[in-house]
């Protein structure tokens, strides 16, 4: 009988050793053995909307996927209609004027720009500013990419924005990205035309490309804003931006990134093989949702309000505190000073009341004494959230 041989020997690449496990498919899998033996855990711990996407959305999707002709390969740059759609929403919105044709590329979500925009513009080697706290993948995905990733702090003190006189001490020579995200995850800190002004001269005058990730303008904020609204942002910056929370499409995986029409270009080398383009019906369906009227989001946030006030009631019950300002789809709230870290509340809270929600180190260090709840749930769900939490932690 002939042996196989064994993979004993078998290494991965030294990139899969720089990441682990992203640490929501961790703890996913562990609420699903505690929900398995009977635990029957609340989840305020993920961002995905809970809600479907307006009606007309699903109508086209339905429609569409009828059709006999639209189920084959489709462009990788988007069809037209929907670059059209985006440059649209972005004009009627955010007062961005944007080229459909040259200026924008859809996504098969953000996560993957944030994959493509790191391969498309980092050598190894090359350096990368990311937030802290910050969306894990900017970091996880620099590692793959073998860059070198420099932290850059964001504090309560200063709003949750940059230092840009620390960042100014640093040397920035072989920095070629910096990560932002405005408004902020998971801090709930908003943009401001002050500030985009700040990132696009920093960016301009070190020459390192400022890519912003720009999900939630729509979710509790009065006045969606884009980094591109800044003169001269264009040759300098890319915004991401994303169908899964302002539209409740987290499933759908549609995003975009703007940007000038070369970076567009070298991104699109690295994304055509890598992937291909998304199903049509999709793309039509995406059409339709970017066309929603200013009632279907006014429709939304009136119920993230009604969700955010319950939210705050179980951080006040924690004996935590928060910025009643801060906007999108979560509360950020800091501990109370006589617990060591986060992951101490966020373990009391799911194991003794049997509810979900984030501790702030996942984010990086700058949030260990800090716990997110999302709105992603229920009000049936958050009161009982509440009421476990009233009765079990003392």
């Amino acid at each position: 009988m002939q042996k196989h041989p064994t993979t004993s020997k078998i290494q991965p690449a030294n990139r899969v050793n720089s990441v682990s496990e992203y640490y929501f498919s961790k703890k996913l899998k562990e609420i699903a053995a505690l929900n398995a033996a009977g635990k029957d855990i609340i989840s305020l711990g993920i961002g995905s909307p809970d809600k479907p996407p307006h009606a007309n959305t699903i109508e086209t999707l339905c429609a569409d996927s009828r059709k006999p002709d639209t189920h084959g390969y489709q462009p990788y740059v988007g069809i037209p209609e929907l670059r059209q759609a985006f440059a649209k929403w972005y004009k009627t919105w955010y007062g961005v004027e944007l080229d459909a044709n040259k200026e924008i590329q859809p996504l098969i979500g953000s996560k993957e720009g944030i994959l493509h925009i790191s391969l498309a513009f980092l050598n190894p080697g090359d350096s990368v500013l990311v937030p802290n706290p910050g969306y894990p993948t900017y970091s996880s995905v620099s590692r793959l990419a073998e860059a070198r990733i420099i932290p850059y702090d964001l504090c309560e003190e200063n709003g949750w924005q940059p230092d840009f006189e620390a960042l100014e001490k640093i040397d920035l020579d072989n920095v070629k990205l910096m990560w932002v995200n405005y408004p902020n995850m998971p801090t709930g800190a908003n943009a401001s035309i002050e500030l985009f002004q700040k990132l696009v001269d920093f960016g301009k005058r070190h020459n390192i490309i400022i890519a912003n990730d720009n999900p939630y303008s729509f979710i509790l904020n009065d006045k969606p804003l884009s980094i591109l609204s800044i003169e001269g942002a264009k040759d300098i910056c890319i915004e991401m931006n994303s169908m899964s929370k302002a539209h409740n499409m987290p499933g759908w995986r549609i995003g975009m990134l703007a940007t000038n029409a070369q970076f567009v270009e070298w991104i699109l080398r690295v994304k055509s093989n890598i992937d291909s383009g998304m199903f049509r019906p999709l793309q039509t369906a995406a059409v339709t949702a970017l066309n929603s009227p200013k009632e279907w989001y006014d429709g939304m946030n009136r119920i993230y309000r009604s969700r955010r006030t319950i939210a705050e009631e179980i951080a006040t019950t924690l004996g935590c505190t928060f910025d009643k300002k801060q906007v999108g789809l979560f509360l950020w709230a800091k501990i109370p000073d006589q617990l060591a870290d986060s992951g101490e509340l966020a373990d009391k809270v799911l194991y003794q009341a049997r509810v979900f929600i984030t501790p702030g180190f996942v984010f990086g260090d700058n949030g260990k004494r800090y716990v997110r709840i999302s709105l992603c749930a229920t009000e049936e769900k958050l009161n009982e959230a509440l009421q476990r939490i009233q009765e079990n932690i003392k």
